[in-house]
């Protein structure tokens, strides 16, 4: 199965770490200076950073607030279930989070690609009970209703992004 293009690209940085203290990853500064970010540092939640890299890098739309996690639950066009490569937003203590939904484990967790997952770009599981929604691009048509693709992980719930 080929990934979409904005998953394709999420999938390139799988790794990429933030640097702890005062020095930052230079690919992170990039993004943030590409998108314009006031802010110039990796130690700034960058989950919607990442997000909005990744999809404005291949030619979609991104929300003013792309910053904002939850500024994304505002974008695109709502969906009633998870679609591989979708956006999903997250509650969480403190604020919300962004990725891209790319599978389920087993037991119906949700398996998210996204940045500031444990300080890098990950794949890791999600509790449903979390999801405030599922977003697909604008302008695109949306995704053929099937299941998710079943990954494996050991992995404990992501439970902090920040």
């Amino acid at each position: 199965m080929t990934d979409l293009p904005w998953i394709a690209e999420a999938r390139r940085y799988i790794d990429l770490t933030e640097f702890p203290g005062a020095s930052h990853n230079s690919i992170i500064l990039g993004w943030l200076d590409k998108l314009s970010a006031w802010w110039r540092d990796d130690e700034t939640p960058w989950c919607g950073a990442f997000v909005a890299h990744c999809l404005s890098e291949t030619g979609h739309p991104i929300p003013k607030f792309w910053m904002r996690a939850k500024a994304w639950a505002g974008w695109g066009t709502r969906l009633d279930s998870p679609a591989t490569g979708c956006v999903v937003v997250f509650e969480r203590q403190g604020g919300g989070h962004v990725g891209f939904v790319v599978g389920r484990t087993a037991a119906g967790h949700l398996m998210v690609l996204g940045g500031n997952q444990g300080n890098k770009v990950s794949i890791a599981p999600f509790d449903r009970s979390r999801v405030v929604g599922y977003y697909w691009p604008p302008g695109l048509s949306l995704p053929i209703p099937q299941g998710l693709l079943v990954m494996s992980t050991n992995a404990p719930l992501s439970v902090r992004e920040a």
